[in-house]
């Protein structure tokens, strides 16, 4: 229970062929929102901090503290995640702190820097016991997000692995990050030869616009880690506003904000059991 190493809980969907969310931490509201709807659910959660939210926060350090400190008083397993860091330093200082897990994300540079710097920071962190994912295969924006350019190669997907030492692999499969619609088209048949050429758990990022039967199918095809933001900051803004449409002389940020986190419990406890009910395929 409480804080737990990212390995375990991984170790623990792959062994059991689930999916396994992976949560954003914005700020404290929706931490303490992402942890009530895992205990509702009753299932393991990976919190995710990301570089953006770090530099939100003014730096990884306050945000970090809150973080892991929730996470040790949480009833279900939870671990921290560093999550798109594609400052290398960054990711050694999640590392420092006590992060049970961290995600560089090298996919901007050309392959051979990407395997470079991703085994530095793949050392460093085996060095202290700490998970660590990276990516191949760009996952873009909006724009040409479907494009068959931006899926990963199942062959250079191993190569990267095999060099790199990684622990787990975001690939792009038809996904997009930010998406407020739900309305991507996943590669399954990718999905599956992405699962058969690799011996590590493949994440999906930009789930927000992947609807619920494409997750579950992605899931089915081989996905473990699934990666969901923007879909839940949605629930979070939209519970903000019409408290505020309804209460327009409210000053007190706690009853909003309150508002907030509230609507975010009952969709992260229904997303990680909709997760954890789906059997992946055998490799």
């Amino acid at each position: 229970m409480a804080l737990t190493n990212t390995r375990e809980i991984m170790d623990l969907a792959v062994k059991t062929g689930v999916g396994q969310g992976a949560f954003n931490v914005i700020h404290l509201e929706t931490l303490e929102g992402l942890i009530a709807g895992a205990e509702r659910a009753g299932r393991p959660l990976i919190l995710q901090i990301s570089e953006n939210c770090a530099k939100f926060h003014g730096g990884l350090e306050p945000v970090a503290a809150a973080t892991l400190a929730a996470a040790r008083k949480a009833s279900v397993p939870v671990s921290v995640h560093l999550d798109h860091a594609e400052d290398e330093t960054l990711a050694y200082q999640a590392v420092d702190l006590g992060f049970g897990s961290i995600m560089y994300d090298g996919a901007h540079f050309e392959y051979e820097q990407n395997v470079e710097v991703t085994a530095r920071v793949a050392a460093y962190a085996h060095e202290r016991g700490v998970y660590v994912e990276a990516e191949l295969g760009k996952v873009g924006g909006k724009d040409g997000a479907h494009a068959p350019g931006v899926l990963t190669d199942p062959l250079e997907a191993a190569a990267f692995v095999a060099a790199t030492g990684v622990d787990a692999l975001a690939v792009a499969v038809g996904s997009s990050h930010a998406m407020t619609e739900r309305s991507a088209a996943l590669n399954l048949t990718r999905i599956a030869e992405l699962k058969a050429a690799l011996s590590v758990p493949l994440v999906l990022h930009g789930s927000s616009g992947v609807s619920d039967e494409n997750i579950v199918a992605a899931i089915a095809a081989g996905m473990t880690k699934i990666n969901v933001s923007t879909h839940l900051n949605g629930f979070f803004t939209r519970a903000v506003r019409e408290y505020l449409q309804d209460n327009p002389a409210v000053v007190d940020s706690r009853k909003y904000l309150g508002a907030g986190r509230d609507a975010l419990i009952p969709e992260v406890s229904r997303l990680l059991s909709m997760f954890a009910a789906i059997a992946a395929t055998e490799s």
